[in-house]
């Protein structure tokens, strides 16, 4: 068993799976698999193309706009390990926004797998996945990694929605993504049979939520570049996949598939999942398709790296009261309810410990609004009963999940406000069986537009996601409080009345 105590860097997770079994695959893409001893090679031999060939120094960002792939796996554990900073961007997102991103973090080199328009404008060298990236680890000699990185040395910065419009790069640090493998080790055995599945897109904390678990054990990825449930049980059949990570739409899908072509999935033991509201038909459903998973429900937020508490054998609660809540505190992480409402014990979830990020790139004041005294605090809003479980049930901060995708309610005001018939715009979170929550706007406008139109619109300034699934148009004025504030708990309550969890 790995003593995560000991660990201080990245570094020493891929050393550790490595001197478990050289020999041992450690990840399956495609046709491509590689052992430890050569994935090892590859690591070290990138080592050198970044700080060598490239010439990157200690400190550097070097940003990565892929779909899921081994050597976004290899990116991942070797820049933080040669004293450089990961800035993983979402492929999702609109050029505007990516350039935003690449411009914020001041990126010295981008690696892709696309074309990106205006690319040639920004100052940064890019590296196309996978032939310039292949030359450059072929031309490259081999160099250890860095040898005095510490613990609070920063290992990413990660990408979230801001209140503001704009996005923030949250400030991870190797201790912090230590501590996230750690707690998630706490409730699953890793060990050399472990078979991970990389499904979720890596782009997020929570789809490497696995990762560093896996190589300190000395595991085997499988990678899965873009989800589709038919490909992903394949998969789990032929490699005999044992863990992955999914969100409550995907389970759907996965369901619905098994029950329609039937696979041997009977290796899949563990099962883990978050981001939005999963209902108890819903695990019950899938449940019942794979019956051998064990299901783990994980409350996290990016700023957390990103676990702050977990739900095992959740599997073991459907028809229970219980089923409703989050979970309890991980391992080594504290949380506690700060009282902003002083009734029945609801008030914002404050979170503590080594998992909690340094802070924003380069937004002192969001950094010290959100990080207090030692605790982060979270927006969302919930209470904790007499065994310590977590139950959400809003937030207070304007951001909407749908699927996996963190939507802040200010990026797509903005977005729609910009149209010249707009007078004001609210837009908030309704249900949706697929994806947890839509995007839906209520919109006062003066004079002739569509909620179509106004669509089309939003869609030429941010990601698809972040788009209006559905828009009201209405002239009479939003609902204000008496500091002239909207009321958006009062425009959601309408959707939101009689669901069993309101937030994940």
């Amino acid at each position: 068993m790995v003593d995560w105590t000991a660990m201080r860097s990245i570094s020493d997770v891929i050393r550790s799976g490595v001197d478990l079994d050289p020999s041992s695959p450690a990840v399956t893409c495609g046709s491509e698999q590689y052992s430890y001893a050569q994935l090892n090679t590859r690591l070290h031999a990138l080592a050198a193309a970044l700080t060598e060939s490239l010439g990157l120094e200690r400190g550097d960002r070097v940003a990565v706009l892929s779909a899921n792939c081994h050597r976004y796996l290899e990116l991942y554990l070797t820049v933080p390990s040669t004293g450089l900073v990961l800035v993983p961007v979402n492929v999702r997102l609109a050029t505007p926004e990516i350039h935003y991103i690449l411009r914020d973090s001041g990126t010295r080199v981008l690696f892709t797998d696309r074309a990106i328009p205006g690319i040639d404008d920004l100052d940064l060298t890019v590296v196309m996945i996978p032939d310039e990236y292949e030359a450059l680890l072929g031309g490259a000699g081999e160099t250890t990694f860095w040898p005095e990185t510490s613990p609070d040395d920063l290992a990413g910065i990660f990408y979230t929605g801001g209140t503001t419009g704009l996005a923030k790069g949250v400030m991870l640090t190797h201790a912090n993504l230590l501590a996230n493998a750690s707690s998630l080790s706490s409730c699953w055995p890793f060990d050399i049979k472990t078979t991970w599945l990389l499904a979720a897109p890596m782009f997020h904390t929570a789809g490497t939520i696995g990762a560093l678990a896996t190589v300190a054990n000395g595991g085997r990825h499988v990678v899965l570049p873009a989800f589709d449930p038919g490909v992903l049980l394949d998969l789990v059949e032929r490699e005999r996949v044992t863990s992955t990570v999914a969100v409550p739409a995907t389970l759907k899908s996965l369901a619905e598939e098994q029950e329609a072509r039937p696979r041997d999935v009977s290796s899949l033991v563990y099962v883990c999942h978050g981001s939005s509201p999963a209902s108890s038909p819903l695990l019950e459903h899938f449940h019942s398709t794979f019956p051998s998973a064990r299901l783990l429900d994980v409350y996290g937020a990016t700023e957390c790296s990103p676990i702050v508490t977990l739900l095992p054998d959740e599997q073991l609660l459907i028809g229970h009261p219980r089923l409703a809540s989050s979970g309890r505190a991980a391992p080594n992480v504290g949380v506690r309810i700060a009282q902003i409402e002083q009734a029945d014990g609801v008030g914002e979830v404050l979170v503590s410990g080594k998992n909690v990020a340094k802070g924003y790139w380069n937004k002192p004041d969001e950094t010290s609004s959100a990080f207090r005294d030692g605790w982060y605090w979270s927006g969302d809003v919930g209470y904790l009963d007499g065994d310590g479980y977590l139950f959400l049930v809003d937030r207070s901060k304007d951001m909407i999940v749908s699927g996996s995708e963190n939507v802040y309610s200010a990026e797509v005001e903005a977005a729609i406000a910009t149209h010249p018939a707009v007078v004001e715009v609210a837009v908030i979170g309704i249900p949706h069986e697929r994806w947890g929550e839509a995007v839906h706007a209520i919109v006062c406008v003066d004079g002739d537009v569509t909620a179509d139109e106004l669509i089309d619109h939003c869609r030429q300034h941010v990601a698809g996601f972040k788009v209006p699934k559905s828009i009201e148009i209405r002239s009479e004025p939003l609902p204000r409080s008496g500091v002239g504030k909207v009321l958006k708990r009062e425009l959601r309550e309408p959707y939101w009345a009689g669901h069993e969890r309101r937030i994940s």
